[in-house]
């Protein structure tokens, strides 16, 4: 293709990427380095028969007009980053002061809210990923083995829970393991203990959460592995069963390496939407056991008070996370394209 050719080809993509993603980026951290100014108060003095005192007041006019001059606030640097809400260098000191262990300093950090923020959206991101990598590639070699006539029906069935808006599937399942819910009975029943609940226990809120995120990402990653099936070389298969392997042995020789470049993309798409898990949390009400990055994002734009350099600061670490959890698989796959 020609260099002009390209240029134009590229030009709508480029310009859309400039919009909606560089500029709204370089607008998030020039947020995150200013305050909101601070209220203007004034003395004013009041008199009656009884005398005369003196209370304070909130100058709006003048409050205003601070406003006006610089809208983005007042110039902070980096004190947003570093406060309690967010790296709480501060706390961290303290905390690692007064603290004997590696256990009870991890334990005693989850209460800072940024630290139990990232807490839940790293486990989250490793338990889920791999998850729905391994159960999305046995799903699509199930279905690619059964019958042609019955193919098209598991297909459907595969892609349902991707079909679902997530917020209705979130909370289809949240009602599930309510207390008069199946799931939530059939706890009850097995634990021996009627009140036994999911949505009072951290460590099973977490599960569910878990439970939920493979449920709803299993069928992207089946859609895309079965696709990939269709490609394998079927002589190569064939020579591999005539040099006496068995299944197994053609599914790890063969269709494995033949679907890795797969599995990286997987990989890649799953670690960004996991990292950025809102949707559960909200409809399980489960911010009292589980908060994280995104969520705190909501928090701080929520209410009356909105925070947005809070607001702001928590996205650029949340894209910073992101950038680190994706540069493994990038550079990997940047010496394999390199090395070819």
């Amino acid at each position: 293709m020609k260099h002009k050719s390209f240029f134009w080809f590229v030009l709508p993509s480029a310009v859309a990427m400039i919009l909606f993603i560089f500029l709204p980026i370089i607008s998030v951290v020039v947020q995150s380095l200013h305050v909101e100014h601070q209220q203007v108060i004034k003395t004013v003095e009041s008199c009656d028969l009884f005398g005369c005192r003196e209370s304070t007041t909130i100058d709006q006019e003048a409050t205003a007009a601070r406003r006006a001059e610089k809208p983005l606030g007042q110039f902070a640097g980096l004190t947003t980053y570093l406060d309690r809400n967010h790296i709480a260098v501060g706390e961290v000191g303290e905390v690692w002061e007064r603290t004997n262990t590696w256990r009870d300093f991890g334990a005693q950090m989850l209460n800072l809210p940024f630290y139990k923020a990232i807490g839940f959206t790293m486990t989250y991101t490793f338990v889920v990923t791999p998850l729905v990598i391994i159960l999305g590639f046995i799903i699509a070699i199930a279905v690619n083995s059964a019958l042609k006539a019955l193919r098209g029906p598991l297909i459907f069935f595969s892609l349902l829970p991707m079909m679902i808006t997530p917020l209705v599937g979130a909370l289809i399942l949240f009602w599930m393991v309510d207390a008069r819910g199946i799931f939530g009975t059939m706890l009850q029943y097995l634990a021996g203990d009627p009140e036994l609940s999911v949505k009072a226990s951290t460590p099973l809120m977490w599960i569910m959460l878990m439970v939920y995120g493979v449920w709803h990402s299993a069928p992207f990653a089946f859609i895309v592995y079965y696709a990939g099936l269709q490609t394998v070389s079927q002589d190569t298969l064939e020579a591999a069963r005539v040099d006496g392997a068995n299944r197994w042995l053609q599914i790890r020789h063969v269709v494995i390496p033949h679907l890795l470049p797969l599995t990286t993309f997987i990989a890649l798409m799953q670690l960004m939407d996991n990292f950025r898990v809102f949707e559960p949390i909200v409809s399980f009400s489960a911010n009292a056991h589980a908060t994280s990055l995104s969520w705190a994002i909501f928090n701080d734009l929520g209410g009356e008070t909105r925070q947005l350099s809070s607001a702001a600061a928590t996205s650029v670490l949340t894209i910073i996370g992101v950038a680190i959890l994706l540069s493994p698989v990038l550079v990997r796959t940047w010496r394999d394209f390199d090395r070819k």
